[in-house]
């Protein structure tokens, strides 16, 4: 059935298709490459306009959603928990899903941890940004120009209650950058897939484009169990595609399978030529786990706004909070979504969940009367989220089950550091949104599964690191790792832009040495 794609030896073979896997793609297909993508999910029909919901639990029809299959098994803190996490499987990966807000990190972000400059990365995200249409308003408090940052459309009446009231206490609020092109009746497709080209995501922007140049191939439905290799390079890959086990042959292969999937091929690797895993001669592949803190709360901008307003509403992001008192901390952006009376019970009742009172099922169904009481006072709120930026520690890590190879299965604590940069936070969000009666939506730690990245680390020895500055993994001269695993630290800021731009970045490194 697939004797054409076992028989041909390809230029590149990439796994996965998110934003990393796609951008690669498409800029090695552009110059020319033969392109095998594959992809574990499918890729669905074009008009689909689902949504990632946790509520569907049977995993053919989380697959046929575009939704990872599985749930997600994590023992944080010690306490092992078991969730379907916001992550896709299809073409495009989770971007698909995503609410398109691609920012960039400071240039000195670059200093924490990172082998490479901001200076390097420049012309990638200069060339990412114009790839994906990115529109908004450069952040007040950046030197750093954005040459291809498009033209935002105009605030909300509520966004311009919200930047008032910010600006009064200090802020620098603005509208926040996002992959949109805004075609004729665009829908604002913001956390579910798109039926049009309208928003830019790892699909739109990356695997559709390559496969127009004729260069590409999809293969979807496919999932990658072991890179192939010799000790210091990789032949190819094993794959399984309708219960059928192939292998398909590469002069080079990138992984771009995600953050908590790329380590897991690597470990699932292991053989005579490599004991612990490809890659893994440091013991580095799967450890360094970093995972945002999402700090979600509700404003109220004023009671004379009690309804949705029909422009879009995740627009205003603000970066005063990067650093406060010397802390690395994180940005603060709209989520784009109305609090109600629903949202306003269920966090009465998370806050009444940390006491004994709140196991009892009086106390919980007493707080639908303050909730019913702050919604008729207060109106509708807006929500927001802080991303408060994590450390990379060796004891966060993406570990296999033999028993289950193909699961995602995580170790992670949240140190004592992050809980006091964590109530820094918040108290440095409550003032910022003083006026507006922030009242937060979370009372523990919220890690942002979503956003998970530097478990194959950049660094630039094997002893420290998983791949060298150009991703490349050590001592193997044609695997390159291409999506968040490569991440040094975490930043404050959504991953998305960052991957793209090194992706492309991969990509030019793997053409120049073609050409050479």
């Amino acid at each position: 059935m697939h004797a054409d794609l076992v028989e041909r030896s390809w230029d590149v073979i990439i796994v996965g298709t998110g934003m990393g896997g796609g951008m690669v793609g498409r800029a090695l297909a552009e110059h020319g490459m033969s392109v095998l993508f594959l992809e574990k999910g499918r890729s669905g029909w074009r008009t689909e306009e689902n949504r990632l919901d946790a509520n569907v639990t049977d995993p053919f029809a989380r697959s046929l959603r575009g939704a990872w299959p599985e749930p997600i098994q994590v023992t944080q803190d010690g306490v092992q928990k078991t969730f379907f996490a916001a992550l896709g499987s299809g073409v495009g990966g989770s971007s698909v899903f995503y609410a398109a807000v691609l920012e960039r990190p400071e240039p000195r972000d670059f200093d924490h941890h990172w082998p490479i400059s901001y200076n390097e990365m420049k012309p990638w995200y200069d060339q990412s940004e114009a790839m994906f249409f990115v529109r908004g308003e450069t952040d007040p408090l950046s030197v750093v120009p954005t040459p291809a940052l498009l033209p935002p459309l105009p605030f909300n009446s509520v966004d311009e209650l919200v930047l008032a009231r910010l600006r009064t206490n200090g802020m620098h609020p603005y509208r926040l950058h996002a992959a949109l092109k805004y075609l004729p009746d665009c829908a604002v497709c913001l956390g579910r897939k798109c039926p049009r080209p309208c928003k830019m995501d790892a699909r739109s922007a990356g695997v559709e484009p390559a496969l127009a140049t004729g260069n590409a191939t999809l293969l979807e439905n496919c999932e990658v169990r072991r890179v192939l290799g010799t000790q210091g390079q990789v032949t190819g890959v094993e794959a399984i595609i309708g219960g059928e086990t192939l292998v398909l042959r590469s002069s080079r292969v990138v992984i771009a399978a995600g953050a908590l999937s790329t380590p897991r091929l690597l470990l699932n690797s292991a053989s005579d030529i490599w004991p612990d895993g490809c890659g893994n001669t440091g013991g580095h592949v799967g450890r360094n786990l970093m995972l945002h803190l999402n700090e979600v709360f509700a404003v109220w901008p004023g009671r004379s706004w009690s309804g949705s307003p029909s422009a879009p509403a995740k627009a205003v992001g603000l970066r005063d909070l990067m650093i406060v008192d010397g802390q690395r901390l994180g940005m603060v952006q709209a989520l784009g979504v109305d609090a109600r009376q629903s949202e306003i019970l269920m966090a009465i009742r998370e806050r009444l969940g940390a006491g004994r009172l709140g196991r009892s099922s009086i106390i919980r169904e007493g707080a639908r009367v303050p909730a019913k009481i702050t919604s008729a006072v207060l109106g509708t709120a807006k929500l927001f989220v802080g991303l408060l930026e994590d450390f990379p520690d060796p004891s966060n890590r993406v570990i296999v089950d033999p028993a289950r190879p193909s699961s995602i299965v995580a170790e992670y604590h949240v140190p004592h550091e992050l809980q006091i940069r964590r109530q820094l936070f918040r108290g440095a969000i409550k003032r910022a949104f003083k006026g507006m009666r922030p009242v937060f939506l979370n009372r523990d730690a919220q890690p942002n599964w979503g956003h998970p990245c530097g478990t194959a680390r950049m660094g630039l020895t094997p002893a420290s690191s998983v791949v060298d500055r150009n991703c490349r993994v050590h001592g193997i001269g044609n695997l390159w790792i291409a999506d968040a695993s490569v991440f040094s630290s975490s930043f404050g800021v959504n991953p998305s832009l960052t991957i793209a731009a090194n992706a492309l970045r991969v990509a030019s490194v793997i053409t120049r040495e073609r050409t050479s």
